[in-house]
């Protein structure tokens, strides 16, 4: 039986990560609802996208940009259901910045270095921790960067498992819930094993 996986919003914007479920052996559903879908669905995955607003953890606005108020309500709303239900969470990009900030965290809102170049995913390498909840990825590994936000400090019951270089937190967990989140692309990685394991390991947590 194929997993079901929910992403809040529309088929056409997120086609790769519909393409990433399916290779991985899920599938995933989009739509615009929020309260009760947790209760029709075997997992949540939010996708990369604009910034969150900032008042959301607490900031002014210094350097957030393409804000998304309507989905940062209704990505938050989706986490509340979810993790109520215990049910699997999988944040990409944007998306670990959102379960940052629905567990108290907060984002450092401008992250040199990061970014995309000339239009592609910047590649660099990352640590994983030797005791990470998420032992797949390896100690290291090269992932895919294009984003200028990250976590900064930390929500509740999170830990992080997985940094770049320059101490970005590249992944991580929350303690006693199966809710996981990475800063880079797996559904832009398809030669990568890390790409593939992640998203097999995320839909196998449906189990």
């Amino acid at each position: 039986m194929r997993r079901t996986v929910y992403i809040w919003g529309e088929a056409e914007r997120f086609a790769n990560y519909s393409r990433a479920v399916e290779a991985a052996g899920g599938r995933a559903v989009f739509g615009s609802g929020s309260a009760g879908q947790a209760a029709l669905w075997d997992a949540l995955l939010l996708p990369g996208g604009g910034d969150l607003e900032p008042w959301r953890y607490g900031q002014e606005n210094t350097a957030s940009r393409s804000l998304e108020p309507e989905r940062d309500r209704a990505e938050l709303a989706l986490l509340e259901d979810f993790t109520a239900a215990g049910k699997p969470v999988l944040g990409v990009c944007r998306g670990l910045q959102t379960v940052n900030v629905f567990f108290g965290g907060t984002l450092a809102q401008d992250v040199p270095g990061h970014g995309a170049l000339e239009g592609r995913d910047r590649l660099h390498a990352v640590r994983t921790a030797p005791s990470a909840l998420l032992p797949f990825l390896g100690e290291k590994a090269l992932v895919n960067s294009a984003h200028h936000q990250a976590a900064d400090r930390l929500g509740t019951g999170l830990r992080a498992v997985q940094w770049a270089a320059d101490g970005v937190v590249e992944a991580l967990c929350h303690r006693r819930l199966p809710v996981w989140g990475v800063q880079w692309h797996p559904e832009r990685l398809e030669a990568s094993p890390a790409g593939r394991d992640l998203l097999g390991a995320f839909l196998a947590l449906c189990g």
